[in-house]
C-alpha cells in the first residue's frame, strides 16, 4: 500500500521528466554557484532549492514523516511523537490565540501548518516556491478538513510582494530560511509582513562553536552538508541572531535544542544511524535500510513502478543522511537552533 502511494506520488512529481539527468544537474550546483560568483549573477539558488525538494519530497515523506524537519528526540517517543511535541512547544512560544492570522514561511507539504491550524484555532498562510510540494500540501489539507482556515501562496519568501505590509499576527519558519541566499534579506521580508509586536519563531540549521574554518576535515563535512541539503552557506548561531537584528527584530531567545533537550541520550541524528524502539518506517532511515531501498528503487524502475532515475534520488538522499550524521557526531552541526524574536511595536 505504501509503495503504491509512493509510486503515484513520484510519477505525479516527476511528470515524465528525465530524473537521472536532473539529479546529475543538481549534483553540480556548487560548482556552478562558485564559478558564477565571479561573473554575472546568473546562478539562481532558489531554483536549486526548489529542485532539491521537487526531487526528494515524496521519498522524504515515505522515510521520515509529513513533518519534514528534525526535533529533539526522546527514547520514549517515536520520531513523529517528538515532532508533535516540538511543534507544540513552538505553538506555546508563539502564544497563539484563536482567530490570529499566521504565516508559515517555507511550509513544505504543510505538516506543522496543519497542527498549528487545528490545535491553535488560527488561520494560516503557507508560503512555498515548490509547486510540487504545494500540490501535495493542498491535497493533505483538504483531506484533514482544514482548507477553510488554510491558504497557500506560491512564491519565494525572499519576495512576498503579494502580501501587504503588517498582515500577520505571528510567523514561523522551520528549516526554511537556512536555504536563503541572503538571510538578512529573508528576515527583512518576513519582518515586513508581520504586524508590529508580532512574534516570530524560527528553526535554523547552523554550524556550532566547535566548527573550525581552518580545519580541512571540518570544511569537508560542511561542504557535504551544503551540497546534500542545497544550502548556499551554513550560518553560525551568532550570524543568525545578527541577521535577525539587522532586519529589525528583537531576539528574545536563541537555544540549540539539540544540546538543551537531552541530546546525549537520543541525538537528533539517531533515526539516520540506528533504529529506535520500533522498526516500521525507522528501517528506511538507517544505513542498511537506505541501501536496501536503492536496490528496491532500481527493481521498481525496471518494473515500471517507479519513474526511471528514482534510484539516483535515493542515492542522493543517502549521501545527505551520511552528511547529517557526520556533522552531528562531530558536534559541528545542528538543525535545531531555535529562536524567538519580536517585531517591535
Amino acid at each position: 500500500m505504501q509503495l503504491r502511494k509512493l509510486s503515484g506520488g513520484l510519477k505525479a512529481a516527476y511528470r515524465g521528466s528525465d530524473v537521472r539527468r536532473r539529479v546529475e544537474h543538481f549534483d553540480g550546483w556548487m560548482d556552478r554557484a562558485q564559478a558564477e560568483d565571479v561573473g554575472p549573477a546568473s546562478y539562481d539558488h532558489a531554483e536549486t532549492v526548489r529542485e532539491y525538494y521537487d526531487l526528494c519530497s515524496d521519498f522524504m515523506i515515505f522515510g521520515w514523516s509529513e513533518s519534514l524537519h528534525f526535533a529533539p528526540l526522546s527514547p520514549e517517543e517515536s520520531l513523529e511523537d517528538s515532532q508533535a511535541r516540538h511543534q507544540r512547544l513552538m505553538i506555546d512560544k508563539l502564544e497563539l490565540r484563536e482567530g490570529m492570522a499566521v504565516i508559515d514561511v517555507g511550509c513544505g507539504i504543510g505538516g506543522p501548518l496543519r497542527r498549528v491550524a487545528r490545535e491553535a484555532g488560527v488561520s494560516v498562510v503557507g508560503v512555498n516556491s515548490s509547486e510540487v510540494q504545494l500540490e501535495k500540501a493542498r491535497a493533505l489539507t483538504a483531506q484533514a478538513g482544514l482548507d477553510h482556515v488554510v491558504d497557500y501562496l506560491a512564491c519565494s519568501f525572499m519576495d512576498m510582494n503579494a502580501i501587504a505590509d503588517d498582515t500577520f499576527d505571528r510567523g514561523y519558519a522551520i528549516e526554511s530560511t537556512c536555504h536563503a541566499p541572503d538571510k538578512a534579506g529573508a528576515f527583512a521580508e518576513i519582518y515586513r509582513v508581520l504586524k508590529p509586536g508580532a512574534l516570530f519563531w524560527g528553526q535554523e540549521m547552523c554550524m556550532t562553536d566547535r566548527f573550525d574554518p581552518g580545519d580541512s576535515r571540518h570544511q569537508a563535512i560542511k561542504r557535504d552538508l551544503m551540497h546534500g541539503i542545497a544550502l548556499k552557506d551554513i550560518a553560525t548561531m551568532g550570524e543568525v541572531d545578527w541577521a535577525l537584528e539587522s532586519a529589525g527584530f528583537e531576539v528574545i531567545e536563541g537555544i540549540d535544542r539539540a544540546v538543551a533537550e537531552n541530546s546525549a541520550v537520543t541525538p537528533w541524528y539517531q533515526p539516520m544511524e540506528a533504529p529506535g524502539k520500533t522498526l516500521g518506517s525507522a528501517l528506511r532511515r538507517i544505513p542498511i535500510g537506505r541501501k536496501a531501498y536503492i536496490g528496491v528503487a532500481r527493481l521498481a524502475q525496471v518494473l515500471g513502478v517507479f519513474p526511471k532515475g528514482s534510484a539516483d534520488v535515493v542515492r542522493l538522499m543517502d549521501g545527505t543522511a551520511r552528511a547529517y550524521v557526520a556533522g552531528g557526531r562531530a558536534g559541528l552541526f545542528t538543525p535545531l537552533y531555535c529562536f524567538l524574536a519580536r517585531k517591535p511595536l
